[in-house]
């Protein structure tokens, strides 16, 4: 036998075992399944960003191993808060989830008192799952000739004006990590709010802003073009998907920021069947050579499961990092 093809063999035998461990997940799962009641993604902005393009992904491929119905249900408004609210106000029967990055809960949590909120993190939900990361970047305009986070530096001290950088996350992770690298580099970072990172990546690609803040795969394929460049990622270590772009701790302005994730989460008291029915499926979904291949290449993304128990521990490992650093910043919502 050639190794050609027992290579092909050893190949059609993982494909044949990932099947059959798929239909077994199913038969067990389906069983638990409540009739044709769809199982609901709430998620809290408008169709499609990168919470919803993920969650339609998971509604696409969860049904065949649920047997039941998944549905994407937009609640748009006040940073993902609609959204969570209609959660904490569902019924414990494993119907009503919400697909949401980590920023909802933290920085929401620390900039909002929970009577404005109208709901409490720590009590009204069940963490599911951690489903996602990625790399949050500083972007800067390819005219300004700028390509490290230090030669960017250089470049504000003398240029003429205030060093501003836009995000679409006012009040989040994007805001503060801008905020501390100011600090750190001893220039003042002025930021500019924007509804979206689709309006930001488009008034920097015409010369209204020349530094962004985001979520590194929306300025991706500006990038590619050479329109845009990374200066650097806030995160602990390189992203695999950009591999040749330095984080901003390695080049001396560590921040304290990671790559942000994106989670699932239920009401408090989910019912313990439905839950680990839903981690369950989660975890083999997000397995899937397709699923992975997704989130890479169109969301550059890693699918990247862990438990409930995870997100509950990285919530509060945030909320401790960036709470002092909030206060002191001074601000306040509008």
């Amino acid at each position: 036998m050639t190794a050609a093809l027992r290579s092909r063999r050893r190949f059609i035998g993982r494909l044949t075992r990932t099947a059959l461990g798929g239909l077994a997940l199913a038969a067990a799962l389906g069983a638990q399944a409540q009739g044709d009641k769809p199982i609901r993604l709430l998620v809290g902005f408008p169709p499609g960003g990168a919470s919803d393009s993920v969650a339609r992904v998971l509604a696409d491929k969860l049904p065949a191993i649920l047997k039941q119905p998944v549905v994407v249900e937009n609640r748009p408004g006040v940073g993902g808060r609609l959204a969570a609210q209609a959660v904490k106000a569902a019924g414990p029967d494993g119907l009503t989830y919400m697909i949401a990055p980590n920023a909802t809960f933290v920085f929401q949590h620390l900039t909002y008192p929970v009577e404005t909120l109208g709901y409490d993190m720590n009590k009204d939900f069940t963490s599911v799952a951690r489903i996602n990361s990625y790399p949050m970047a500083m972007v800067v305009s390819a005219s300004t000739g700028v390509k490290t986070a230090k030669d960017y530096v250089a470049w504000r001290k003398t240029a003429a004006g205030q060093a501003t950088f836009g995000t679409a996350g006012m009040g989040g992770d994007t805001h503060f990590n801008g905020l501390q690298f100011g600090k750190i580099a001893g220039i003042e970072m002025a930021v500019v709010p924007y509804r979206g990172n689709g309006p930001l990546v488009t008034d920097m690609l015409g010369g209204q802003i020349l530094t962004g803040n985001m979520v590194a795969g929306d300025a991706l394929q500006q990038v590619k073009a050479g329109k845009l460049t990374y200066l650097g990622v806030f995160a602990r270590k390189r992203s695999p998907m950009i591999p040749d772009v330095p984080t901003m701790a390695e080049q001396g302005f560590d921040t304290g920021g990671d790559d942000a994730w994106m989670g699932m989460w239920g009401p408090a008291k989910l019912a313990p069947a439905e839950l680990d029915r839903m981690q369950r499926a989660l975890q083999f979904v997000l397995a899937l050579p397709e699923v992975k291949d997704i989130m890479m290449n169109k969301f550059l993304q890693i699918a990247d499961y862990a438990p409930g128990q995870w997100a509950d521990q990285q919530l509060q490992t945030e909320l401790a990092h960036w709470g002092p650093i909030i206060k002191a910043s001074g601000f306040k919502p509008q």
